[in-house]
């Protein structure tokens, strides 16, 4: 008996000890598509209201994330539509699912619409006042 308990705690003690390994952050990523926006100006501030879909369940922290605007883009706000997927090893239900998204912004001198961009699509809204 005591010889096993030895040569099992000499095993124990020649193996690594391994910190609680966490899997690598799950990176956000555009949802699959957006179906609504609405802007609105109030305050010196844009809020944005967006509502889209996503792939899978299991997707959380859905925000709006402003891009930086090319000359092109000089009197529009654009911004893409993330949200972090499930991790790889988690169960999910399959299948086309909303999912929902609001920002306030400063609003710019010149500012007179709104572009949001997904996985799949874009939609350009005019500022509500």
């Amino acid at each position: 008996m005591r010889r096993a308990f030895f040569l099992v705690a000499m095993m124990l003690a020649a193996a690594p000890l391994r910190a609680a390994e966490k899997p690598p952050p799950v990176q956000p990523r555009l949802v699959a598509r957006i179906d609504g926006l609405i802007a609105t100006a109030a305050k010196g501030s844009v809020m944005i209201q967006a509502r889209g879909a996503v792939d899978s369940g299991g997707w959380r922290a859905a925000r709006l994330r402003p891009l930086k605007t090319n000359p092109g883009d000089a009197h529009t706000i654009v911004v893409e539509f993330i949200a972090v997927p499930p991790s790889p090893s988690q169960a999910v239900i399959e299948g086309l699912l909303p999912i929902a998204a609001n920002a306030t912004l400063p609003m710019r001198r010149g500012i007179f619409s709104v572009r949001v961009v997904s996985g799949s699509n874009e939609i350009t809204s005019q500022i509500l006042k």
